[in-house]
């Protein structure tokens, strides 16, 4: 399945991993020993989040499809 949400992937120093956060869903994020890894991890994490959501009867944001602000 593919996604069309943004994915923010960086290098956690603290952690020794990359980490992948998909800042449309809240507390979406995964991580892996590589960039890859990460992307694949945090794909399986948007499907699991959409599943619980629907599951639960919760709102699934529709993907903006566009850069989302930074703070």
């Amino acid at each position: 399945m593919t996604f069309k949400y943004e994915i923010i992937l960086y290098w956690s120093r603290a952690d020794g991993v990359f980490v992948a956060e998909v800042p449309e869903l809240p507390g979406c994020m995964a991580h892996g020993d590589t960039q890859q890894a990460a992307l694949q991890n945090v794909n399986q994490a948007m499907a699991l989040w959409i599943d619980t959501a629907r599951e639960f009867g919760d709102p699934v944001p529709e993907p903006k499809g566009e850069r989302l602000m930074l703070a």
